[in-house]
């Protein structure tokens, strides 16, 4: 049975809880991309940044309601340097400093909310050799996993290297309050092996980034 099968649904096994906490110290980036009125998912990222920081790792959360960037015209690397609006230059700045990402994604008609696509697609560069987990939610049964599926292929042409594990949420206003509190352990315990395994692909990465890269 796959990795990604047990997160949707299966408990994971004693080896995988016993992997909750990692030394801490790295970079994370949690993209959060809906910018709707009554949005719920904004729980799921304030509880895997909760997550991620309860390990010692220094998180930042990019909410498109407050990045506010303009519908893509031109990509941040098409820029003359120094001549990017400041939050493209803001974000840029975290992207490149950033040893591992999560995105959360909602899935509308069966693909991604069109800020969190618009946030992706601002960058390219920035994103290479580095890991990213997946979390997607709904409201109903399914967790948004036909809008994960998609999100795997978009990340995947940028550059980034997806972990086999994703994390859907069903049900996200029962499953959690506003502050990204989950309403059982159950989501401790699935958030745990998911962060373990995006922090291994981090710090591998990451030594490998230090040894050198095959391209820039």
């Amino acid at each position: 049975m796959s990795t990604s099968v047990l997160l949707a649904g299966q408990p994971p096994s004693t080896l995988c809880t016993d992997l909750g906490s990692d030394e801490g110290g790295l970079r994370a980036v949690v993209v959060y991309g809906s910018v709707r009125t009554e949005r719920a998912g904004i729980r799921a990222a304030r509880f895997l940044k909760t997550a991620l920081e309860a390990r010692g790792h220094h998180v930042d959360l990019i909410d498109p309601l407050e990045t506010q960037l303009p519908l893509l015209d031109r990509t941040y690397s098409e820029y003359d340097e120094g001549e990017a609006p400041p939050p493209l230059e803001r974000l840029a700045e975290l992207y490149r400093n950033a040893d591992a990402f999560v995105f959360v994604t909602a899935e509308y008609n069966h693909g991604l909310p069109p800020a969190l696509k618009n946030l992706i697609d601002h960058f390219l560069h920035e994103y290479f050799w580095r890991p990213a987990g997946i979390v997607s939610y709904s409201s109903g049964s399914f967790g948004g996993v036909r809008a994960a599926v998609h999100l795997r292929t978009v990340l995947a042409e940028v550059g980034l290297i997806t972990i086999p594990s994703m994390m859907p949420i069903s049900k996200v206003r029962q499953a959690l309050a506003e502050d990204g509190s989950p309403d059982d352990e159950s989501y401790e315990k699935r958030a745990a092996r998911f962060l373990s395994e995006l922090c291994w692909y981090a710090r591998a990465l990451k030594a490998a980034r230090a040894d050198g890269v095959p391209y820039t």
